[in-house]
């Protein structure tokens, strides 16, 4: 096979399944803190994070170091065999900052649809019911009970069906989902999303048959909308009192990318169920399931596992992100940098060139979303705008990459999302920040 760029390129083309799709048709060779190397020479800033995965930007030293050590030690110590030290030595540094202090029982696997999977198999036999209410909206994953419960865009299920079945949804409480105007309250919001469960429950799936109700703190697919803690508040209670399972699905919100280890730690809600991967080990394939050991107690041993659950080389180097986080002091970064990303994105939308484009700005820490307007929403939708120019959010990161910049896009809306590494300089925010700006300023002035 050629080395060639465009002959590696037309390689994967052919024979790398069509299923898979891409940002760009291009061969990444190196990573290098904030910024990405490709075959053909260039060399970009990373505002993707490999899809918030590699938090503390590519190939950190220490985490690096520590995968390397481990490979030379023992890289596949499988979990249904004995215990490893990575494994053991990860849960002691997981156990200070979980989200709540119930949170002691800990099963690693390799990736967030994996651990879906997982919290779904629990909260069965735990609950002894079958239903799972999930969010329109949100996304967990594309292997097939996280599809079930998965709704965010019908690409991930088309033409798989059936799927799992006892799976519902009720609305997230943002204003796109209910058909309502960008400032309806954030009280009315939630108390329209509340109520829908409580029909939910009443007409679709009775308490007695639901095992659990699952929700990402901050949509990730479904368009970076943080929940109101108000929201958050009113599923713990419902939860309590009929005794369902409360899954928080922290995949991507989790490791400090909105500001705090854990973005549920804003309500101050408690998870029975706690799903954790991407940033965890910082491009290591790893994901978890935290739950209480009262819980999963109940479970058969053999029920869980996987061949490669839990890996050491993958462990170890999320022992290693444990340390940094703490030693480098991370989270503060992402306070500082958070504030100035934002102040940045609002002066566009206050540019009277492009501020009219810009629907809304939201997110929290370094997990920041601005939606544009769109012509082609539904008629009924509140952000339809028949003067936008289409597609405004693919053309702009379209436009980034040509300029140095890689960004994506997020849900079935014209947005946008910035998931920068947490640890990113002030130098490279700034650039990539004008770099946007500028995009943005040229797709609309060609309409």
């Amino acid at each position: 096979m050629s080395t060639s760029s465009d002959s590696l390129v037309a390689f994967g083309q052919q024979h790398v399944t069509r299923g898979l799709g891409r940002l760009t048709e291009a061969v990444m060779t190196k990573g290098e803190g904030s910024y990405v190397t490709f075959e053909d020479g260039r060399k970009m800033l990373d505002f993707s994070c490999g899809i918030g995965v590699t938090n503390l930007g590519h190939c950190h030293q220490k985490v690096s170091k520590a995968a390397a050590d481990q490979c030379v030690n023992i890289v596949h110590a499988q979990c249904s065999i004995s215990f490893h030290g990575p494994y053991l030595r990860l849960i002691e540094k997981l156990l200070p900052i979980m989200p709540d202090p119930s949170l002691d029982s800990f099963f690693f696997w390799n990736s967030g649809s994996e651990a879906i999977e997982a919290s779904l198999k629990m909260a069965r036999q735990i609950t002894g019911r079958q239903n799972i209410i999930s969010m329109q909206g949100g996304y967990h994953g594309r292997t097939f009970g996280a599809m079930a419960v998965t709704k965010s865009k019908t690409v991930y299920s088309e033409g798989f069906f059936p799927l799992m079945p006892g799976a519902f949804a009720i609305p997230f409480p943002y204003w796109h989902q209910l058909g309502l105007p960008i400032n309806t309250s954030e009280e009315e919001l939630v108390r329209l999303s509340l109520y829908q469960l409580d029909l939910v429950l009443k007409q679709q799936t009775a308490p007695r048959d639901t095992a659990a109700i699952i929700v990402e703190p901050v949509l990730g697919e479904g368009g970076y909308v943080p929940a109101p803690a108000s929201f958050l508040k009113g599923l713990r209670a419902v939860c309590d009192k009929h005794d369902i399972l409360l899954i928080v699905d922290e995949v991507q919100s989790g490791f400090g990318r909105t500001g705090k280890y854990f973005n549920v730690e804003y309500s101050g809600v408690r998870p029975d169920i706690l799903i954790i991967a991407k940033g965890l080990a910082n491009g290591f394939p790893l994901s978890g399931v935290v739950s209480r050991k009262e819980l999963t107690d109940k479970l058969v041993p053999g029920s869980m596992g996987g061949t490669y659950a839990g890996n050491a080389v993958s462990c170890a180097a999320a022992v290693a992100v444990a340390n940094a986080f703490r030693e480098e002091k991370v989270l503060d970064n992402v306070s500082v940098r958070s504030s100035e990303l934002l102040t940045s994105l609002k002066s566009l939308r206050d540019d009277p060139e492009v501020g009219s484009m810009i629907v809304d700005i939201r997110g929290q820490g370094l997990m920041i979303a601005v939606e544009f307007a769109s012509p082609l929403y539904s008629p009924t939708d509140p952000a339809l705008v028949s003067s936008a120019p289409k597609n405004l959010a693919s053309r702009v990161t379209k436009r980034c990459m040509e300029k140095g910049l890689l960004i994506l896009t997020t849900s079935l809306y014209e947005v946008i999302r910035f998931i920068p590494p947490l640890n990113i300089s002030q130098g490279d925010l700034e650039r990539g920040c004008q770099i946007f700006a500028e995009s943005v300023k040229e797709v609309v002035r060609e309409g």
